[in-house]
């Protein structure tokens, strides 16, 4: 892909407040840069997660350290009117509790030193065709299970010699076998959080005459920890109860486990509260660089649009060190700026208009 008309793509991503179409790129640009430029760019073989850790790789490297954190989640930018592909089809929406049509994409996030990097992607590509036996409908699937993207990214994340120390996610990637995978294929720690209603023993006689219960039925005390035993996990676990606030001021629970059993509850907290910034990666990315603001029709050009879309999140995470301002502070100043430049423009057509008459 031509790096220069990438540079001014993702730049004309972040400063846009409406579609970002070639097109406009062209005319923002005066016709410097023709229509055709950005659609073959966009057209250009597409970029898979190995080239972008070529891409976003200088960077890591200026900001890694070996308490680092990878943080693994999926999130789904809707795409209502947009023709159904492989990519751009139907996926289950946890947050929403329905089926959406958009792109399903995972990340892993890499965060150090007060900066969130993302360092692999995935993007769900449901190429077989099933009948549903319950509907009787056509139905779309992956031969890719996300607990499969979540071990492929991990492992290249490994393999590319990032340091860090804790793997967190949220409790849908918290399977007996990507524990495993953490613990002893990778040799890092994790932080998970678990369904309330997941069975753990409390000792390893009660795991090996079956004997778990429930996690909401423990008594466990918030502040406190207490080991456990997960079936298909071989080693113990630290489980810790959080409580907290609910935007709408309700409480919430969440119980958390760990590898680590050197943690203790506050510190168990305290680590996966990182993981709130994957929570912010998502919803910058959709409203500030311009995700799912782009006509691509095709595959190609959607994934490339959205690898663009990863690196404007990478410039504008940048600047926000760099100005000490965040991502919507950033973004709002981009925003007066342009304001300031049409209301000067309208000031300017207006003295040319002739003289209004009075009233009589």
């Amino acid at each position: 892909m031509n790096k220069e008309l990438l540079d001014l793509y993702t730049d004309y991503l972040l400063s846009s407040f409406g579609q970002t179409t070639a097109t406009g790129l062209s005319k923002l640009m005066d016709g410097a840069i023709s229509h055709d430029q950005v659609s073959r760019m966009l057209a250009s073989p597409r970029i898979t997660s190995k080239d972008w850790w070529r891409m976003v790789k200088p960077q890591v490297r200026k900001i890694e350290q070996a308490d680092g954190v990878m943080i693994v989640d999926d999130s789904i930018e809707e795409k209502v009117y947009t023709d159904e592909n492989e990519i751009i089809c139907w996926h289950y929406d946890h947050a929403k509790g329905r089926n959406v049509k958009g792109i399903n994409f995972l990340t892993t996030l890499y965060y150090a030193q007060g900066i969130a990097l993302p360092v692999a992607f995935e993007i769900v590509s449901k190429t077989e065709h099933y009948i549903d036996k319950k509907t009787g409908k056509e139905k779309r699937r992956s031969k890719t299970t996300k607990n499969e993207y979540y071990r492929r990214m991990l492992q290249a994340t490994f393999r590319n010699k990032i340091p860090f120390k804790y793997v967190l996610n949220d409790i849908w990637f918290a399977s007996a076998e990507n524990m495993r995978f953490v613990k002893l294929d990778l040799e890092k720690d994790f932080i998970m959080a678990l369904k309330s209603n997941r069975k753990v023993a409390l000792s390893e006689d009660d795991k090996s005459n079956g004997k778990y219960q429930r996690i909401d039925q423990l008594e466990l005390t918030e502040g406190s920890t207490l080991i456990i035993y997960l079936e298909g996990v071989p080693f113990p676990l630290h489980l810790v109860r959080q409580v907290f606030k609910n935007e709408d001021g309700s409480e919430g629970v969440r119980y958390l486990v760990t590898s680590d059993l050197t943690l203790d509850a506050d510190q168990i907290i305290a680590i996966y509260h990182k993981r709130w910034k994957v929570e912010e990666y998502h919803r910058s990315l959709k409203q500030n660089a311009s995700l799912a603001k782009s006509p691509t029709r095709t595959e190609t050009t959607q994934t490339n649009h959205l690898v663009a879309a990863l690196w404007s999140f990478v410039k504008i995470e940048l600047l926000k060190v760099q100005t000490n301002k965040n991502h919507y502070q950033l973004k709002a100043q981009l925003y007066f700026s342009a304001l300031q430049q049409a209301f000067q423009e309208l000031r300017n057509l207006r003295s040319e208009l002739p003289t209004q008459p009075s009233a009589a």
